[in-house]
């Protein structure tokens, strides 16, 4: 039987797991610590340079193994531990881990969802998701389409038209849901919908969420496990 704190440990894993293969996908190679992923480089943009990965993880963990030569390295303190702004770093936001059990029925989901398949159609998905900005729809790269624990999910309506998306991410004993993002008028609650109907029904999804984006996770049947925390260099 898995418990809230397995889950948890779970959920932090597959985080930093889902932090590899974008930095994989961008030429880059993090490394698992015992107690800490760490990259030496520079990460992907919205990716940390270093996820804290059991509850007893120090900063000597991670600060003396980052890149912090210019401003902008990023701390994930997952069990909302640290207080790093004595090392300089402020905190950008505060979230909460989320967890759904497995077995649950996934809810409706209207429209068309399938994997994204080809770079033309992962493309097409990440201008979407970055809301037409181009530098940040380069962050997805066709590389991650070759990762064999990733699937990356699209919602089209009638019209050919992305209603929205989502990154399922597959480790040992859950699955991840991340940049999870509603177009236009798309209500948040049927993208959860398609997100879950693409995922495994025997194993928890697990995520985070902060504000208003919890109340369409929580109404999918998900529920907040643990705080975490992001900090940003300088």
């Amino acid at each position: 039987m898995i418990t809230d704190d397995d889950v948890l440990g779970d959920a932090v894993r597959n985080n930093a797991e889902w932090c590899q293969v974008m930095c994989r996908a961008h030429g880059l190679t993090g490394t698992f610590g015992p107690r800490a992923w760490t990259s030496a480089a520079r990460t992907p943009l919205y990716y940390p340079d270093a996820v804290a990965l059991t509850a007893d993880a120090d900063v000597e963990d991670f600060l003396g193994t980052i890149d912090r030569t210019t401003p902008g390295a990023s701390v994930k303190d997952s069990f909302a531990r640290f207080d790093l702004a004595e090392a300089g770093f402020t905190m950008l936001f505060e979230a909460s881990w989320i967890a759904r059990p497995a077995g649950l029925p996934a809810p409706a989901a209207p429209g068309d969802w399938r994997p994204v398949r080809t770079p033309a159609e992962l493309a097409a998905w990440a201008l979407a998701w970055s809301g037409d900005d181009e530098d940040d729809a380069a962050l997805f790269r066709p590389e991650l389409l070759a990762d064999p624990a990733t699937t990356i999910v699209a919602g089209y309506g009638a019209d050919g038209r992305i209603l929205g998306g989502a990154v399922l991410s597959a480790s040992a004993r859950v699955t991840g849901v991340s940049n999870l993002f509603a177009t236009g008028d798309t209500d948040p609650s049927f993208v959860w919908a398609g997100a879950l109907a693409s995922a495994p029904a025997d194993r928890p999804v697990v995520g985070y969420e902060s504000g208003d984006d919890l109340a369409p996770a929580r109404a999918a049947g998900f529920e907040p496990i643990a705080p975490l925390r992001v900090w940003l260099d300088g």
